[in-house]
């Protein structure tokens, strides 16, 4: 390719609306165009590097029995209905009518696709398991998209689902699954990459496995203890927290004149943020009950943990709502509710701690000394809160938190979608069964951003070989040279001939802008063509991904370039 030819542009001012350095050189380095908000049109070379993680992600899936299907993006409300997610799921499933009025989603996942794909090619048990993938655009409409391609809402996802016989099997698959995902990220160069246990989510499943990169500019958080012992999801994470018990005192109302935060009210009565129960509303369970929530005032409400306690998403309760319940927003504790209104989930931190002060459910009132086991035994306890840094692990160590950009998941899905949808099959002795069901997914475009993220320098990224969208830069300096053009031309046209991804900036232009666009490109070795080395019969070589810059002779540079790649390719070969 030459870069007279290549469309799209490179620029040297940061755009605005860029909040991670990998959006910013994103625009820059002219891989993408932002068509509307978290929506994107890729340009060449962006397109060029998505093309070769695709690749990788396809030959690891091939090497696990995945057989690549491709399902469509629109979808009709029946299937989402059968698996009982178009209620579900909310403003993030685009639903649309069609021009007869019909309903339609565009899938931002494709279980229901899937299971009515295979659920009439599958009727013997002789035909399982099986894994069947795509690669495949999908769209959520996420309300905070950002960092370019990290968070979007059009997306291109290799999403695969597996079917089994047996949960044994199911779990052994699992493990294939897993090690295919490390090579694939081992593979792409992506660094840092661990596996965390995660919340399922609207996926649904018990067991589930999120990949996390780990950057200070994640928007996950990461909880992992001091030995090692540990990694999960804060969505998940569970720790020993230090409780305080005292002798039990009896329950004294006081008032709290318009002191209604936690903070306020532990200042105004003189005790520690910790030793209040701060209670939370949400608008209702399965049973369409009122839930409040319960934890230590020092504590956040998790609301992952609390979706499956409730097995409903918790949306936050109308003040109007909560009034109705008998409790008065600011000044609520479970104290004197109404059970057959109100389902009272409370966090094992404030049944250990004895105490507390709560709400009185009275305006400018709250209680001190209180002690669930006496004034409120009606609770349901459960682990409710977020991890913070500093709780000890079960196991011993301490936890800490740090940040990651999720790349990749994986979800023991169970029977969810297969029997909600009615997949069947004939067992040995033609009994039927219902298939145990995987799910496999993979951000092509977040893998992409995620790399661009993990490998830079402040003049652009530091594409690792495999995945660069040329392996070879070849910058002439001074074309007004008649011996600069041949041998730049000659060359380019060598490395074609011997197979190599070329770049050629066959554009007279001064040294300055080439290599400034050069680094914006980030293609791991560069041939520098210039008048003064060549009278001595060399090339400059300079490696964009380790920073070395050497002098060699025209006629050996082909060979040394194509052995560079296949060594550095090579190095990112996982050795299992």
């Amino acid at each position: 390719m030459r870069m007279s030819d290549l469309v799209g542009k490179r620029y040297k001012e940061r755009p605005a609306e860029a909040t991670l350095e990998s959006h910013a050189f994103l625009l820059r380095g002219g891989y993408a165009r932002q068509m509307a908000n978290g929506i994107y049109s890729l340009l060449p070379p962006g397109l060029r590097v998505i093309r070769k993680i695709e690749a990788i992600v396809r030959e690891e899936m091939d090497g696990i029995c995945g057989q690549e299907v491709q399902m469509p993006v629109v979808q009709p409300r029946e299937l989402w209905d059968e698996s009982g997610r178009y209620g579900a799921v909310g403003a993030e499933l685009c639903r649309f009518q069609d021009r007869t009025g019909h309903d339609m989603v565009l899938a931002m996942t494709h279980e229901e696709g899937v299971v009515h794909l295979c659920r009439n090619e599958i009727t013997s048990y002789t035909q399982l398991p099986f894994m069947v993938y795509q690669i495949q655009t999908k769209f959520r409409d996420e309300p905070r998209s950002r960092g370019g391609l990290i968070r979007v809402r059009e997306f291109t996802m290799k999403d695969g689902y597996s079917f089994h016989t047996s949960q044994e099997e199911l779990d052994e698959y699992y493990q294939h699954c897993f090690k295919a995902y490390e090579r694939i990220f081992a593979r792409s160069g992506m660094p840092n990459v661990v596996a965390v246990e995660a919340d399922s989510g609207m996926m649904g499943g018990a067991i589930s496995h999120e990949f996390m990169m780990l950057t200070e500019v994640g928007e996950d958080t990461i909880v992992t203890s001091d030995d090692g012992s540990y990694i999960a999801n804060q969505e998940v994470a569970a720790g020993e927290v230090e409780a305080f018990a005292e002798e039990a005192l009896p329950l004294e109302k006081v008032s709290t004149p318009g002191k209604k935060t936690i903070e306020d009210v532990a200042s105004f009565l003189g005790v520690e943020i910790r030793q209040t129960a701060k209670a939370v509303f949400y608008e209702s369970d399965t049973e369409g009950k009122l839930v409040l929530a319960v934890v230590r005032g020092d504590r956040e409400v998790n609301e992952a943990k609390l979706s499956k306690v409730i097995q409903t998403p918790p949306v936050p309760a109308t003040d109007e709502r909560i009034k109705a319940a008998g409790a008065i927003p600011g000044y609520a504790s479970p104290i004197g509710l109404d059970s057959t209104k109100v389902r009272v989930v409370v966090d094992p931190t404030v049944r250990d701690s004895n105490n507390l002060v709560a709400g009185a459910n009275e305006v400018d009132t709250h209680y001190k000394n209180f002690n669930l086991e006496r004034d409120g035994s009606d609770a349901e306890i459960a682990d409710i809160i977020m991890v913070q840094d500093g709780d000890r692990h079960s196991g011993g160590g301490a936890l800490r938190l740090s940040r990651g950009i999720e790349v990749g998941n994986i979800f023991q899905l169970g029977t969810k979608y297969s029997a909600a949808m009615g997949m069947t099959y004939d067992d040995a002795d033609g009994n039927v069964q219902t298939p145990i069901m995987g799910c496999y997914g993979i951000g092509i475009g977040r893998m992409m951003g995620s790399i661009m993220e993990a490998r830079r320098d402040k003049f652009g990224p530091q594409w690792p070989m495999p995945v660069a969208p040329w392996h070879v830069q070849v910058n002439a300096l001074k074309l007004t040279n008649e011996t600069v053009k041949e041998t730049a031309e000659s060359l380019y046209q060598s490395l074609v001939d011997a197979g190599v991804e070329v770049l050629y900036d066959d554009r007279d232009l001064r040294p300055g802008v080439q290599f400034a666009e050069a680094d914006l490109l980030g293609i791991p070795i560069r041939l520098i063509v210039g008048e003064r080395n060549l009278a001595n019969g060399d090339i400059e070589v300079k490696r964009r991904d380790t920073g070395e810059t050497s002098m060699h002779s025209v006629a050996d540079v082909v060979e040394l370039v194509k052995t560079w790649i296949a060594e550095s390719i090579a190095e990112f070969q996982p050795t299992d």
